[in-house]
């Protein structure tokens, strides 16, 4: 079973959101807390990802969804997991791709929608999300999507924010409204909107150390980490 494709409304929001971050790629990794800089920055998230990805001894089969420029999929797949990145931005597909083949490392990166896989039931262990609940149209749904491809007992992980954006920028000008976690949301906020969509266990963490992004962040961001029952 695969997911199914967006109705024509979302396709339209989505066509905005493709379309803003195939412009960033360029510049994404340079902006503020969007890229890893210093070894320091690297062995703080390999640190992190190790105790909530598992055993380190044992390699997962790991879904990094809206993977951008490949952050969080390099640094997973330093680890030694199996891993494929799912981005609706080609160009940011494209940096991805650069990044593993300069540290020559093998991830599957493709184009796609993270509220529509197409990928098998119960396909992978892990899921992981950096900076992305917040700009779907269908939150809820997205989660449900990826309940759907983890294995039971497999793991949702999600890095986010609470942005509070002071105003609506850039293109999402004309999209923010049909965006419900539009600017991000405290951490018990989103920890409620998850439970509230039939997950049980939720833990989060605060992500609020320099080491992590090379400056003390402005924004309140954190870690949830998604039990999917066994």
């Amino acid at each position: 079973m695969t997911g199914s494709p967006p109705p024509g409304p979302e396709k339209a929001v989505k066509a905005v959101v493709r379309r803003y971050w195939n412009g960033r790629s360029d510049s994404y990794d340079a902006d503020g807390i969007s890229g890893i800089d210093t070894a320091e920055q690297r062995e703080a998230w390999l640190s992190l990802l190790r105790g909530w990805t598992g055993d380190p001894d044992q390699s997962k089969r790991v879904l990094d969804l809206g993977c951008g420029t490949g952050t969080l999929s390099v640094l997973l797949a330093a680890l030694g997991h199996d891993v494929t990145g799912v981005d609706l931005s080609p160009a940011m597909l494209e940096r991805a791709r650069s990044k593993a083949r300069e540290r020559d490392l093998s991830i599957d990166f493709r184009t796609g929608d993270a509220e529509s896989l197409q990928v098998p039931d119960s396909a992978y262990d892990v899921v992981t999300a950096r900076h992305l609940i917040w700009t779907l149209p269908n939150p809820a749904s997205a989660l449900r999507e990826w309940r759907r491809v983890v294995r039971p007992g497999g793991r949702i992980i999600l890095i986010e924010g609470y942005w509070d954006f002071p105003q609506p920028w850039d293109e999402y000008r004309e999209i923010h409204e049909d965006l419900p976690l539009y600017r991000g949301r405290p951490p018990e906020e989103l920890r409620e909107f998850i439970a509230g969509h039939g997950f049980e266990r939720v833990e989060q963490e605060p992500l609020m150390e320099p080491a992590l992004w090379g400056e003390t962040p402005e924004q309140e961001l954190y870690l949830v980490a998604i039990d999917v029952p066994g």
